[in-house]
């Protein structure tokens, strides 16, 4: 198991370029067929454009990186493979629900989505929506996963300055503290109000992490490892 390093940063520079997927091309009947496979056990999972990085540098308070457009049905076989093209990362932003009462608010995934089980906070994988004068709008994306999976908005929470970058094997999670000025128990009811009005949420329960005890192994290390460090303070 590769160890987790964990970058503090205020500044994110990530340029896209398009550029060639070997990986992609290479297989591409192997990850036809992989994604028919999915499919046919998710059939909502649907095979939109999404956008992988290359060559992340931290130099200083800044994570610069370069970002390439693919289809989900790659990203899908890269992971589900033990991500066999290491010079490709997965960079994704992700919203840390912190509420008055110091509980982390999160989210575990519906039974219909790609990541059904895994518990984390509001995040996704950057698409071409989220590109903003060539680059990739990372508070954005966040903002926007917040708001669909938790009907959060920004009014609703206070944004820290900085992101805590944290690098796990082929994945680099940038999250960034969102406070909250309610109790955790407060935050999870209104969010269980506003799942209750959807016909298909994203999340089916909604998890609070109060301390370490808290956390479990339906969670990603770089959450786990986010959240130790903020308890070890």
């Amino acid at each position: 198991m590769l160890p987790i390093a964990i970058h503090r940063v205020t500044t994110l520079d990530l340029n896209v370029r398009p550029r060639p997927w070997p990986f992609a091309d290479e297989r591409r009947a192997d990850i036809d067929a992989h994604f028919a496979i999915k499919q046919r056990e998710k059939p909502k999972i649907w095979n939109g454009r999404i956008l992988l990085g290359r060559d992340p540098d931290f130099t200083g308070d800044r994570f610069s990186a370069c970002y390439f457009d693919a289809d989900f049905a790659d990203f899908l076989a890269w992971r589900d493979w033990g991500f066999p093209d290491r010079s490709v990362f997965n960079g994704f932003g992700m919203g840390a629900l912190r509420c008055s009462d110091g509980a982390f608010v999160l989210g575990e995934m519906g039974h219909h989505t790609a990541n059904a089980g895994r518990i984390y906070f509001p995040s996704g994988t950057p698409d071409p929506d989220d590109i903003r004068d060539g680059a990739v709008d990372i508070a954005g994306s966040v903002a926007r996963e917040v708001e669909e999976e938790t009907g959060l908005t920004s009014a609703d929470y206070r944004t820290a300055a900085h992101w805590d970058c944290v690098v796990s094997g082929a994945a680099i999670a940038m999250i960034r503290m969102l406070n909250v000025d309610v109790t955790g128990e407060e935050l999870r009811a209104r969010i269980e109000a506003n799942l209750a009005r959807q016909d298909q949420p994203e999340l089916s329960a909604i998890h609070l992490v109060r301390d370490s005890g808290d956390l479990t192994a339906s969670m990603p290390r770089f959450v786990t490892a986010f959240i130790e460090q903020h308890f070890s303070r």
